[in-house]
């Protein structure tokens, strides 16, 4: 038995030097900075101050933060509103469609990220694909305003985020007991009530699930912005890459990223606290 223990501790050798050496130092790392100072010639000093953090609740940063959390808010409905009839649709048809159509949804991942935003901007711009096509068949006379504002950053965010909304709600459906929806139906029941009462509770545990894929990587993201968004859409990923790249403010920046860390970690706290996966089964009910 004992030896037993000391081979399970040996196996958590990997993990726990991957996890300190990756994540937890460099996490200590990025909060020492946010508490230094620096100088004007442009070197850091590691002394104690607050003040990154009462500039960051200030002005512009303030709004930019809240407009993130908005546009991270919107976002997820939007994804969550197409995702769910996709879901839906590929739990409940045939195995050949069902594999058809999760190849489709997981065929954008083999390329890169970077290459599939400059194919939304070849879809998107003035000359785009889009309008190009609406052009000449004569349903508009202008091209349409559909990058660098806020409905760029909408459509590339749901293409961003609607395979990781997509595949949880599917997973949680797709091992649902299909007789529990027969004998609800000739229990009397009708289709909304047997969808409200057996398949939407199926569903929970990956609606939950893709909500929190969907939101929390859409609130720090900067590179949407950058491209489909414009200066006038900016978010605090966007604001931390400044502060990093260009001003070389990097206690700022740090104190950005550890307020941005600590809104993920009230979500992902409130997720473990508040919903339990194991429990969506026995929410099922007639």
């Amino acid at each position: 038995m004992p030896g037993k223990i000391r081979e399970q501790y040996i196996l958590l050798v990997p993990p726990a030097f991957w996890l300190i050496v990756f994540f937890i130092i460099p996490l200590f790392i990025v909060v020492g900075y946010s508490l230094s100072l620096t100088g004007t010639d442009g070197v850091i000093s590691l002394r104690f101050t607050l003040e990154h953090y009462l500039v960051s609740f200030r002005g512009m940063y303030l709004t930019i933060f809240l407009k993130s959390l908005l546009y991270a808010v919107i976002t997820t409905l939007l994804t969550l509103a197409i995702a769910f009839p996709m879901a839906y649709y590929m739990a409940f048809t045939t195995p050949r469609m069902k594999m058809l159509l999760m190849f489709l949804i997981i065929l954008p991942f083999w390329t890169n990220f970077l290459i599939r935003m400059y194919s939304i901007m070849t879809l998107l711009g003035e000359s785009g694909l889009i309008n190009s096509a609406l052009m000449a068949t004569g349903i508009i006379n202008e091209p349409l305003a559909l990058m660098h504002n806020s409905l760029g950053m909408y459509i590339g965010f749901i293409y961003w985020n609607l395979p990781f909304m997509v595949l949880p709600i599917f997973s949680s459906l797709d091992r649902m007991d299909l007789s529990l929806l027969e004998a609800s139906l000739d229990l009397g029941a009708s289709r909304r009530q047997t969808f409200w009462r057996i398949t939407f509770p199926y569903s929970v545990a990956g609606l939950v699930a893709g909500i929190v894929f969907t939101f929390i990587p859409t609130l720090g993201n900067f590179v949407i912005p950058e491209f489909l968004g414009g200066s006038d859409n900016l978010m605090i990923g966007n604001v931390i890459t400044a502060q990093y790249l260009q001003v070389r403010n990097w206690p700022f920046g740090s104190a950005l990223s550890t307020l941005l860390m600590l809104v993920v970690m009230v979500f992902i706290s409130l997720y473990i606290r508040f919903f339990d996966p194991t429990k969506s089964k026995s929410m099922v009910s007639f």
